[in-house]
């Protein structure tokens, strides 16, 4: 299993982590299985939103002993109320089942205190009003009851106002290249409706959804991704909107490859599910590339824009090229390059600098990136 940094919390996650969504209902021993099995390939990031009781005391008992091997997101305003879910921003209610996570759990401290499922304007000014739950997450962190603040969403104009306004630390946002060809006021049932991939104009990535991405890398505001796969529907020629099945290989791929990507959490309910998923990490390259199936689909036209497949590779100057173009696309994408990019694009072993034109990049580019033209274009922005 490799490991990501956790954006500006400096925890480490593996790149693979576990949704634990489809835990709830399953007995304690099937429980116990998927978190041995987890644990024992490597993954350390849990989500676990569900305000199930009984879902929250298995994962507890399963981990006792373990706790300190994983991060876990544990949601706030997630609530159990007349024997079924409800979200809530009643702050009373919110602590109250917060709470009751970290006794069913038994821990007295969560890694990442996710505000839950921020997905409309209306809903964003009243979670990051004053006395708001951010206030909330905001005491809870100063208390050491969390160590990182986060919220979930499915709208990336909401993430992208909560992550301006500089507080949160992780973003666990719905990421796949079918959702990223839709418009940004796609409402979140609509993306379950095959109809909204049969919409005129839809080409490649919706620059809503980019400029998110760009915008988390540039406030070191890491991404844990949910629905990597489109609830399944990526893995099925029939149900995918590109008329073609992508492997769960691809799609995790596809996913780490975003800017600010940290780790995609697959939900399992067996351990030969986390075991597949998990097996991301010993597949080749070729076997992880998306770029041949999007490049030659025509919804997902990415003509001369840089996807940091890699695909371009090997340079003979050893070049990574991707970083190079990514790095190059957050300074042309902010007013001023910011200090971070400047110091990652530094930190590469090779630079702009170092590329002799030969064109083999360009000649292996399945979207047409002018890789050479660019390279000039981050010299001079880098300055070498």
């Amino acid at each position: 299993m490799n490991y990501r940094t956790l954006g500006r919390t400096g925890m480490q996650a593996s790149e693979v982590g576990l949704g634990c969504e489809h835990l709830q209902g399953l007995p304690y021993s099937q429980v116990k299985e998927v978190v041995d099995a987890a644990l024992e390939c490597g993954i350390n990031i849990f989500d676990v939103f569900m305000s199930e009781p009984q879902v929250r005391l298995n994962l507890g008992r399963a981990l006792k002993g373990r706790r300190e091997q994983v991060l876990i997101q544990g949601h706030i305003g997630a609530a159990w109320i007349n024997g079924q879910y409800e979200r809530t921003r009643d702050l009373a209610l919110c602590e109250r089942f917060f709470f009751d996570l970290l006794e069913r759990l038994g821990t007295d401290y969560i890694d990442i205190g996710m505000l839950h499922f921020v997905d409309t304007a209306e809903d964003f000014e009243r979670v990051f009003a004053p006395g708001g739950l951010m206030d909330y997450a905001q005491q809870l962190k100063a208390k050491g009851v969390i160590r990182a603040i986060g919220m979930s969403s499915h709208d990336p104009q909401s993430a992208t106002r909560a992550v301006e306004t500089g507080w949160l630390d992780v973003l666990m946002f719905s990421l796949n290249p079918a959702y990223d060809l839709l418009p940004e006021d796609t409402l979140i049932d609509d993306l379950f409706v095959p109809a909204s991939y049969q919409k005129e104009g839809l080409c490649g990535i919706n620059p809503v959804r980019e400029e998110l991405y760009r915008t988390c890398e540039r406030h070191g505001t890491a991404i844990t991704v949910m629905k990597g796969m489109a609830a399944g529907s990526l893995l099925s020629a029939e149900m995918s909107p590109f008329g073609v099945a992508l492997t769960p290989a691809q799609c995790i791929h596809y996913a780490l490859t975003r800017p600010a990507v940290c780790s995609v959490l697959a939900g399992a309910k067996t351990a030969q599910e986390v075991k597949s998923s998990a097996a991301y990490e010993t597949a080749g390259e070729r076997e992880r590339d998306y770029s041949l199936i999007l490049s030659s689909t025509p919804k997902y036209s990415m003509k001369g824009r840089c996807m940091y497949c890699n695909h371009c590779l090997p340079c003979p100057s050893h070049i990574d090229i991707a970083q190079v173009q990514k790095f190059l696309d957050l300074a042309q994408s902010a007013k001023e390059v910011p200090d971070t990019v400047r110091a990652h694009y530094g930190a590469l072993e090779r630079h702009a600098q170092d590329c002799i034109a030969c064109g083999s990049c360009e000649g292996n580019c399945p979207f047409s990136v002018p890789v050479i033209e660019r390279m000039e274009q981050a010299k001079e922005i880098f300055g070498f």
